[in-house]
């Protein structure tokens, strides 16, 4: 699919965008999330191998939000590394069209200031602090990114991403959520809590081979 069909549903500022970096076409599980309406507002968990595009749904998704005028968008990390890198993906992509903030610090602090931003990059642990502070922006936001969604499994991180989905939820009835993962081991139940369509492919941009390493050899399973 051309990423250039969806003008309909994607701003052609987007486009223009991402076709000055040489993107062009839609990789499958891309096309698959347009197709499970993820530009049209409805939840979609989206389980697909490392480097399948995951990334970009996301960036489509969130523009189509902030643009259209239908509210903030927050991008939920598990790590603050992974926050910062893609707090300046957003910003050089598409800081001309929308005011981007990255919120990863002090879990005391309510950042006032973020009232004034369109796209949030911030973790579980520091959006599930904003909502205690009942910072009043959080009931303008209209799309929750979820990345690495399988962490809802994690001892650790597990139960305050589990709580901060119900409690936006909860703040933001209609809220549109947007999961991510290229590791679920039960994507459709999974999906059913999350109340999202399911986008489940297995296409990835370098084979995957499976061995065992000793002593400086590797064999490698066959199919």
């Amino acid at each position: 699919m051309k990423l250039s069909s969806l003008k309909s549903l994607v701003p052609e500022r987007v486009i223009e965008v991402l076709a000055e970096e040489g993107i062009e076409n839609l990789l499958p599980a891309q096309e698959k999330a347009v197709k499970a309406g993820v530009l049209e507002g409805k939840n979609v968990l989206v389980c697909t191998p490392t480097a399948s595009g995951k990334t970009l749904i996301a960036e489509l998704a969130i523009m189509k939000s902030v643009l259209s005028g239908k509210g903030k968008a927050v991008y939920i990390v598990p790590l603050k590394s992974l926050a910062n890198e893609k707090y300046k993906l957003f910003r050089k992509r598409y800081g001309s069209m929308c005011k981007v903030a990255i919120s990863i610090g002090d879990y005391d602090s309510s950042e006032t200031f973020l009232s004034d931003y369109d796209v949030i990059i911030t973790t579980s642990e520091k959006l599930d602090s904003l909502t205690r502070h009942r910072v009043p922006w959080l009931s303008r936001v209209a799309l929750m990114v979820l990345d690495e969604v399988h962490l809802l499994n994690d001892a650790d991180r597990g139960p305050t991403l589990e709580v901060l989905i119900t409690v936006m939820r909860k703040i933001v009835p209609d809220i549109q959520i947007l999961s991510l993962s290229a590791t679920i081991g039960n994507p459709s139940e999974l999906a059913d809590w999350l109340d999202s369509e399911l986008v489940f492919d297995e296409w990835r941009p370098v084979q995957l081979y499976k061995g065992v390493a000793l002593q400086n050899r590797i064999k490698f399973y066959s199919d």
